[in-house]
């Protein structure tokens, strides 16, 4: 797991420290970093897939590198990651150990670290790619916008019956007027997937579905699959859904981040998510250590745990966490003129 990550130089991210546990819900306003860190942890596995050019802070010297330092912990703990991109186009990524850490193995931690960063992924879901039918190939995985999800469906029923099973009870607990996953196949061998109601049994296509049932379903097919990334990256889980939704939201991301407490026999999932919702954040009230507010600071950004303000039972009491963000009290919201 990552305990924290350090930004110089990258965008807004000037000098400042993202703190993360197994699930971090960041919050604060737009062009406040959220985004940008996301894909800095992306590209720490993937160098490449970042340009000096495009993410240098503003007016950066020739001579500055831009840096994302990863600290480890858990297994891991005391290790380091540098990912760090140049002005001349050269990008680096090393990772130092403790001392006591045998020469032997310093390679094989190596390769693992390099592994969870590589896998990491960023989902942003989109109604209309999750809803597209899909060719069906071997090991379909669910793509960053939710494309491919009636392959990873139809992969779930047949390998994994039981899980396929639980996701659709699941499903018809968050949305009771849907009973049923199924499938149909289109021109050139795609598959579709549609929902059978409750009353009726009607089959609706995705194509025909709204957009908060099809991103809540989407949610739900990724904290049952199997094997998920063990770094999941969420920009507005809570895009598109009911209100009264949103606590099944939270219960999927729980899901991949604390396996254990749902009889998962898997490792945790560290999943990082943004959001710009003051309902969503509510119900984070009693979980402060899983709140980072993003606070801009002139053209600076800083990232601060919520649990970490010495004055943060004080200013909630009986106050709801969403309106206490929203108030400002807390910052990470919009300045005004």
């Amino acid at each position: 797991m990552i305990e924290a990550v350090q930004f110089r130089n990258l965008k807004a991210l000037r000098d400042t420290t993202l703190p993360l546990g197994r699930f971090t819900l960041i919050v604060g306003p737009n062009g406040s970093g959220k985004s940008t860190a996301l894909w800095a942890l992306l590209a720490a596995g993937n160098m490449g897939l970042l340009d000096f050019n495009k993410i240098a802070t503003v007016g950066l010297g020739v001579h500055n590198n831009v840096e994302v330092v990863l600290h480890w912990g858990g297994t891991f703990a005391g290790s380091i990651t540098y990912a760090t991109w140049g002005p001349t186009g050269e990008h680096v990524k090393q990772t130092d150990f403790d001392e006591e850490v045998p020469g032997d193995v310093v390679q094989v931690l190596t390769d693992k670290l390099d592994n969870i960063l590589s896998a990491i992924r960023i989902f942003s879901f989109d109604a209309p790619s999750i809803a597209a039918p899909t060719p069906l190939e071997p090991n379909m995985t669910l793509g960053s916008n939710g494309r491919n999800l009636a392959g990873v469906l139809h992969q779930l029923r047949d390998a994994e019956p039981e899980r396929f099973n639980a996701l659709n009870e699941e499903l018809a607990r968050w949305l009771p007027e849907f009973e049923q996953i199924l499938f149909e196949t289109h021109s050139g061998g795609h598959q579709g997937f549609l929902l059978r109601t409750s009353e009726g049994h009607h089959k609706i296509r995705a194509s025909e579905l709204s957009q908060g049932t099809l991103i809540a379903l989407a949610m739900l097919t990724l904290a049952y699959i199997p094997d998920p990334p063990p770094i999941v990256c969420l920009e507005e889980p809570d895009r598109g859904i009911h209100p009264r939704l949103l606590r099944e939201v939270q219960d999927a991301m729980y899901r991949l981040s604390y396996p254990e407490n749902y009889g998962e026999k898997r490792d945790p999932v560290q999943v990082i998510a943004t959001t710009h919702s003051p309902y969503f954040l509510d119900l984070f009230k009693d979980h402060p250590e899983e709140v980072v507010i993003a606070d801009k600071l002139g053209l600076d950004v800083r990232f601060e745990r919520l649990s970490d303000r010495p004055d943060i039972d004080e200013i909630l009491g009986d106050t709801q966490l969403g309106d206490a963000w929203y108030s400002g009290v807390l910052g990470g919201v919009p300045s005004h003129p």
